[in-house]
């Protein structure tokens, strides 16, 4: 038996088919569509077969001509069992076809990542799954996989999601398999690890990513991103703060090496002993001062200015978090100085704090006495910093 919903959205045609489609019943399923069509001028046809249970050579025969008809036509929601038979058939070569999403319900189980996008669970001991903020995050998820798989065949060490799945409480998640692993915040807290080692782990695996070139067009550029940042702090800084930050921003120059765009501790795992990144929708191309900019930030730039604060987002002290900062500053740059490490790390604090400034009131900052303060502690540590420099480069 085929029960046939259907819902016209201009001239898109959804169809809703529940049940069997076999020899007996094609033929009445057929003529049922013909007259859903009827008087229509439809430029696409989705099929959702979420209710699907099994269609036949002949149901397949029906979406052949749906297809011949309606050349963008496809099919959402599929179940296993059908999925199987289209692909044998090759219907998942020649038109669209989706899966259904398994569900999976996370409440209870472990954070054990966080970044801007999203929330990574641990679901089992074998299995994470990253949930993403936008209710509506199918694009941002395939954007993130397509980055990882990037990553991931330029050497680096980075999880792949493998699945996609809906949050029993909503939106989507990716899949990835994680055997023993824990984030570098995590192995702080428990004193599996020290500062020093994990400043060491993240410097090893930072030089990995930045020693790391990338052709052109496949990840994000940074540069246009933060000469963005830079532009939109025209009206709210002094004129002569402005333009040299601006100057500054346009002088660094184009750069093609790999940069994670959202690197800290909850964002290093450790598994059997090897360091591995996960939550890849920032990663993107430019120099590292970029990368520098958005550390300063996680470890002190947001607890500067009140937001975020280390504790609440890491677990881990702010006096820890500072003193890794300054850890993994010299590590990196060991053949430079005290000096020209403040140096690098006060260009990086310029941009970081351009970052926060922005996005502080594009969040509307100015309608809340927190986000005026915020705004204000930005812009005074600007004036203080800008003029102190004649180039972000170091």
């Amino acid at each position: 038996m085929i029960n046939i919903d259907y819902e016209y959205n201009g001239s898109e045609l959804v169809l809703e088919l529940k049940g069997h489609i076999d020899s007996a019943n094609s033929a009445t399923v057929e003529d049922r569509i013909n007259v859903i069509k009827e008087g229509h001028d439809i430029d696409r046809i989705v099929i959702d077969c979420e209710k699907l249970e099994y269609i036949s050579s002949a149901g397949l025969r029906i979406i052949l001509r749906l297809k011949k008809n309606v050349a963008d036509t496809s099919l959402i929601n599929v179940s296993t069992d059908v999925y199987e038979v289209l692909d044998v058939t090759g219907f998942t070569e020649m038109m669209d076809v989706k899966k259904a999403f398994r569900v999976i319900d996370v409440e209870g189980c472990e954070v054990i990542g966080q970044g801007a996008n999203g929330i990574v669970y641990r679901t089992s001991p074998d299995m994470i799954v990253k949930c993403y903020h936008n209710p509506d995050s199918l694009q941002e998820i395939d954007h993130e996989r397509d980055l990882a798989r990037t990553a991931f065949i330029t050497g680096l060490p980075t999880a792949i999601p493998f699945d996609i799945v809906r949050i029993a409480s909503g939106g989507y998640g990716s899949v990835f398999e994680m055997l023993n692993a824990t984030n570098c915040a995590k192995a702080i807290i428990k004193g599996e690890k020290t500062v020093d080692e994990v400043a060491q782990i993240c410097v090893d695996l930072l030089k990995q990513i930045h020693a790391t070139v990338i052709k052109p067009g496949l990840v994000p550029d940074m540069r246009e991103t933060v000469i963005g940042w830079a532009s939109f702090l025209e009206d709210y800084l002094p004129v002569d703060v402005y333009k040299k930050l601006y100057e500054m921003v346009v002088a660094i120059p184009e750069d093609n090496h790999l940069v994670h765009g959202d690197y800290h501790m909850k964002n290093v795992m450790l598994q059997n002993g090897e360091a591995m990144l996960i939550d890849m929708d920032t990663l993107c191309h430019g120099n590292p001062i970029y990368e520098f900019a958005s550390i300063f930030n996680a470890y002190i730039g947001f607890e500067t200015v009140g937001i975020n604060t280390t504790k609440e987002f890491f677990g881990v002290p702010y006096e820890q978090c500072a003193e890794l900062f300054d850890k993994i500053m010299h590590k990196y740059f060991d053949d430079k100085n005290d000096e020209e490490i403040k140096a690098i790390s006060e260009k990086a604090a310029i941009i970081g704090y351009t970052r926060v400034m922005r996005r502080t009131i594009r969040r509307n900052g100015f309608d809340s006495e927190e986000g005026r303060r915020t705004i204000e502690k930005c812009k005074d540590i600007l004036c203080e910093l800008i003029p102190k420099y004649d180039t972000l480069m170091y």
